[in-house]
Parts: structure tokens; C-alpha cells; sequence
């Protein structure tokens, strides 16, 4: 499994598809696919919301948005009943071509977003307290991406070692090589396994997400 340790220098802070606010965007791939106006199979991303306003729709994707920062927002969505989002780090899941309005609850908020392609790629995703070893197993078809929401964490692997503090991430991508990742130390992550929907349709006997050494 290939690590790479993402810094906030490695963010890039940008305008909304609808020109309506700023999203910093933590990971995509493929990496070129904004810089090249292609689709994405994935993207994570943090968005500041300061005002009521349409989300920007994406046809094809599964998005899972999640409180962050600030009281909360209530999601207005065409068609469906509208969902809240008051408690932090807790996902509502919706069709990015659902047409979608943000009606913020008591000022500016700070959103946790993931957003797929449902004919790619799947998304699961966990709010964990890290409190002692964590071990995330290495598999052909899936790549994780772990953001530390608070406190600190080192990153061990047979061939590398980080240090992680509040607001970075990690991003583990399949390659050769078969070891598994440790994650060590105090605070709160957050881990999303993004599995490709080719191998969804012969699963294997992969270890689960997520073990306590």
C-alpha cells in the first residue's frame, strides 16, 4: 500500500461548480480531472458556507456531506424531505443531481464533503475516535483516506513513518506491495474506504475496514 501524507499546502482552495461559495478540496482522482475539466471518480473536500444558497449539482454521484464546524444547516432538497445537519461528523447521503439548498441555522458553517461516482467507485465512511492502534488492511481495489479532525496521529508501514497533526490527511493508495498501515495516536479521524464498484461484484475474504491491534 502507497502512503502519501497530505498537508494544508497540498489543499486546493477553490470556487464552487456554481460559483457560489469556496470548497477546499483535500484529494480527487484522478488528480487531473478538475485541471483538465475531466469527471472525477472521487473527490473529498471541505466547503465554508457563509450564506444561504443551491448546492452545485453532479449528475452520476452519491454525495455524503457531514457537519464540521458551526450550529448546523438544514438541506431543502427538490422532491424529498429535507434532512438537518446539527450534530458534528454525522453523514446525510443524497443524489448529486438532486437539486439541493443550504438554509444555514445560525451562521457560517463548515461542511465535510465525499462525493462519488456510483458507477465507480463506493464510499464508506466512519467517524472514529483513535485511542490506540488502528489498522487499515491492504487491497487490491481499495484506497483509503484518513483526516485527522482533531488531535495527532503517526502513520507506521513496513517502508514509512509520518507524524499527522489536526487537519491533515492520509491518503493510502493499492500498489504491489501487501503490508498494511498502522495509525497510532490521540484524537479523532476520520476514515473513508473508497472501493471500486468492478470488484464490489466478487468480493473477497479482505479483512474488514477497519481493526483494533
Amino acid at each position: 500500500m502507497r502512503a502519501r501524507v497530505l498537508r494544508r499546502a497540498d489543499y486546493r482552495r477553490m470556487r464552487w461548480k456554481n460559483g457560489g461559495g469556496w470548497t477546499t478540496e483535500l484529494a480527487v482522482s484522478p488528480e487531473s480531472a478538475d485541471a483538465a475539466g475531466a469527471t472525477f471518480d472521487w473527490r473529498i473536500s471541505i466547503a465554508d458556507i457563509e450564506s444561504d444558497g443551491a448546492f452545485s449539482t453532479f449528475a452520476g454521484c452519491e454525495r455524503h456531506i457531514a457537519l464540521l464546524e458551526g450550529i448546523g444547516m438544514e438541506l431543502r432538497f427538490d422532491g424529498a424531505e429535507s434532512a438537518r445537519l446539527e450534530r458534528r461528523l454525522q453523514f446525510v447521503t443524497f443524489a448529486g443531481e438532486t437539486k439541493t439548498f443550504g438554509k444555514l441555522i445560525a451562521g457560517p458553517v463548515r461542511d465535510f464533503n465525499v462525493i462519488v461516482r456510483r458507477a465507480a467507485v463506493n464510499a464508506e465512511i466512519w467517524h472514529r475516535p483513535l485511542v490506540g492502534p488502528m489498522v487499515f488492511p491492504a487491497t487490491a481495489d481499495t484506497t483509503w483516506f484518513v483526516h485527522v479532525a482533531g488531535g495527532n496521529a503517526s502513520m507506521k508501514s513496513r517502508d514509512d513513518a509520518a507524524t499527522l497533526d489536526a487537519g491533515d490527511s492520509l491518503l493510502l493508495e493499492p500498489d504491489a506491495a501487501s503490508d498494511n498501515l498502522v495509525l497510532v495516536g490521540g484524537g479523532e479521524v476520520l476514515v473513508v474506504k473508497l472501493t471500486r464498484v468492478s470488484a464490489l461484484a466478487h468480493p473477497s475474504d479482505a479483512p474488514g475496514p477497519l481493526a483494533h491491534a
